[in-house]
C-alpha cells in the first residue's frame, strides 16, 4: 500500500503529479532538478509565471512557493480538493 503522491508546491495528497522542471528547459534546465507538481499547480505556475522568470526567481520549490503572484491561489487551493484545473497557459 503506497502512498498518495504529494504536490511539493501546494503541499496536498493527490492522485497523480507531474514533473515540473525548476528551471525551464527552455532556459537551460533539460538536465536540471525537477520536482512533483499537481496539474492544478503545474498549470497555474505557468500560467502565471514566464519561463524566466521560474529561472531567475524561482528555481527551487521554496521559493515557488513564495511567489506573490502565486499567494491567492495557494492559499484557495489548500482549501479545496479540485484534481484537475482548466486554465490556459499564456501564448
Amino acid at each position: 500500500m503506497g502512498a498518495e503522491p504529494g504536490c511539493e508546491l501546494c503541499q496536498r495528497f493527490v492522485r497523480s503529479v507531474s514533473r515540473h522542471h525548476l528551471v525551464p528547459r527552455q532556459e537551460g534546465g533539460r538536465h536540471g532538478p525537477t520536482v512533483a507538481l499537481c496539474q492544478p499547480c503545474h498549470s497555474t505556475v505557468h500560467l502565471l509565471l514566464d519561463n524566466r522568470e521560474l529561472a531567475r526567481k524561482y528555481s527551487t520549490v521554496e521559493t515557488l512557493r513564495l511567489a506573490p503572484e502565486l499567494q491567492k491561489y495557494l492559499e484557495w487551493v489548500r482549501r479545496s480538493r479540485i484534481e484537475h484545473i482548466s486554465n490556459r497557459r499564456r501564448r
